[in-house]
Formats: C-alpha cells, sequence, structure tokens
C-alpha cells in the first residue's frame, strides 16, 4: 500500500476532489486503492457513496472557444477551437479565426476531422483548413487545434442555436415541427439555454442506451450494499430502491424528463412544455436531438507555476 500511495501527488487528490466533490482523505484513499488511475479512483468514490453522481464538470481546462454557425433554419454547425491561454481565446484576430471554422463546417460535407482539415479553405481555396490553422499558429505565436465541430441538418423541421459565456458552451437543438415561426424558434432556444445550463445526456428515456443503464445499476448497487440502513434488506426491496435511484437520476440526466428553468409553477417539465408550445402555436412539435459542446471538456490543463517561472529567469 505505501508503495502505491508514492505515486500519489497533492495535485492529484485536489483534481479528484474537484472532480468528485468527496472528501481530501476519501480522495487520497481512493487514489491510493486504484493506483493513481483517475477515472478508476472516480468509480470507487462512486460505489462507496462517496462522490456525486457526475464528475464535476468532467475536467474543464483547456481554453478556447466554442461557436455555432447558422446557415438557414435547417443547418448549423457548432466548432470548438483550442488555445493555450485564456488571454488568446479573447484575442480579436483568434475569435475571427473560430467564426471562419465555424462558417466552413456548416458548409462541410466532412465525416470526420481528418477530412475536414483536408478540405479547401473557404476564405483562400489556395490553402487546405490544416494550412489555415498552420498559418495562424505561426501568427499567433501560441498552439491552436481546431478539435471538434458537428454539422446537424433538419429534414422536416428547424435548428436553432445558443452560446453562453462569450463562447465558453455552444449548443445546437434540433426539432421536429410542421410549424417553424417565432415563437417556436423562441422556444427551442430557451431549451437550447436549458441544456448549455443543466447538461443533460439524452433527449428522453427513450434514448438512454442499455449500457448506461447497467453501467449506473451497478454503482447503485454498490452504494447499497455500503449503506448500513439497507443491510440484510430483502432482495425485492433492494431492488426496488435501485429501480427509484435509476429512474430519479434519469430525470436529472433526460431533459425532456427535466423541470423546464422557466417553469412558472416551478414543476413543469421540458415535455409538458413544448407540449403547450406545440398547442399554442398550432404545431407538431418534438425535439429530436441536442449538441453541447463545452470547451475544454475532459482535456487536461497545463498547470503553469508562475513564481516559479519568474524564479527560473531570475536563476534563483
Amino acid at each position: 500500500m505505501e508503495e502505491k500511495m508514492a505515486n500519489i501527488t497533492a495535485a492529484m487528490v485536489k483534481e479528484l476532489r474537484e472532480m468528485t466533490g468527496a472528501g481530501m482523505m476519501d480522495c487520497k484513499k481512493a487514489l491510493g486503492q486504484t493506483d493513481g488511475d483517475m477515472d478508476a479512483a472516480v468509480e470507487f468514490l462512486r460505489k462507496n457513496g462517496q462522490a456525486k453522481a457526475e464528475k464535476k464538470a468532467g475536467r474543464i481546462a483547456a481554453e478556447g472557444l466554442c461557436k455555432v454557425a447558422l446557415k438557414d433554419d435547417k443547418t448549423a454547425a457548432v466548432v470548438e477551437v483550442n488555445s493555450e491561454t485564456d488571454f488568446v481565446a479573447k484575442n480579436e484576430e483568434f475569435q475571427t479565426f473560430v467564426d471562419a471554422v465555424a462558417n466552413q463546417a456548416v458548409e462541410s460535407d466532412a465525416a470526420d476531422m481528418e477530412a475536414f482539415m483536408a478540405e479547401s479553405w473557404k476564405p483562400d481555396s489556395s490553402k487546405t483548413v490544416k494550412d489555415a490553422l498552420v498559418e495562424k499558429i505561426a501568427k499567433i505565436g501560441e498552439n491552436l487545434n481546431i478539435r471538434r465541430f458537428e454539422k446537424v441538418t433538419a429534414e422536416n423541421g428547424c435548428v436553432v442555436s445558443y452560446v453562453h459565456g462569450g463562447g465558453r458552451i455552444g449548443v445546437i437543438v434540433e426539432a421536429q415541427t410542421d410549424v417553424v415561426n417565432d415563437g417556436v424558434k423562441e422556444a427551442l432556444t430557451n431549451l437550447a439555454m436549458q441544456v448549455a445550463a443543466l447538461s443533460p445526456k439524452y433527449v428522453s428515456t427513450a434514448d438512454v442506451s442499455e449500457e448506461y443503464k447497467a453501467h449506473e445499476k451497478e454503482i447503485l448497487l454498490a452504494q447499497i450494499a455500503n449503506d448500513p440502513k439497507m443491510a440484510g434488506k430483502p432482495e425485492k426491496v433492494i431492488e426496488g430502491a435501485v429501480t427509484g435511484r435509476l429512474n430519479k437520476e434519469l430525470k436529472e440526466v433526460c431533459l425532456l424528463e427535466q423541470i423546464y428553468v422557466k417553469a412558472e409553477d416551478g414543476k413543469q417539465t421540458v415535455a409538458q412544455y413544448v407540449a403547450q408550445v406545440a398547442k399554442e402555436n398550432n404545431a407538431n412539435l418534438s425535439v429530436k436531438k441536442f449538441v453541447r459542446f463545452e470547451t475544454g471538456e475532459g482535456l487536461e490543463k497545463k498547470v503553469d507555476d508562475f513564481a516559479a517561472e519568474v524564479a527560473a529567469q531570475a536563476g534563483m
């Protein structure tokens, strides 16, 4: 055990605390038990009921911007472009470049990042998207990365977009609807804001994969096994408790099951709000999909120790 603990740093304990909300000693123990494997430590804490249901903010770290480009009511694309520093993310030249990348994506037929980077760059067809990126890196003097893009095309309806925090989060919502008017679009924009704020994983419970449910059941069973109040309870009671907790969790991760954030009564679900808007606009309206990009999601951030850097340069 001591040998394993030797690899655990204070920074790792701090990161695990931020990700899970668990106590410092619990985090230290979890890292020791899992030989410093961060994901396994999160799982360990969840099974022991010491972590919140989700990693806090999913290790959001790297700088940059998310931008959405709309071609018309039916076509939109969201992109994430990363920079090394927040200073560059706020730079007008970088922002203009991210706009151009979003406009490239909304016109693109590329199925993956490789094909997208090889495309002819719209502002200057003598270059590829990759050439334009390399040129921008040389000009700005910082490593930049076009990390991802997703294009959404509505076959029978419309798309709306929402960008939060000056480009920290970019959202597209696609709806199937036979009526596209300001009322419907305003309602869908409200839902895009909800997606930005509450970060659902699925549109509805029907979309939840069996794999996700099975994994969450395993976590819940482990939590119940560690709960003294549940000790010795019949299997049927435990099963009921797992089902109840899983259903509660699904309401939090499925958009239509969530409480609508602007609900006047504080009870109306998103599904009920969509039904209300459909009735008011005499429309057959349903939410088909959403895409949510958050800058730096899942990326590790380089931690700079400014004081140490200054000391090193000063030869101290």
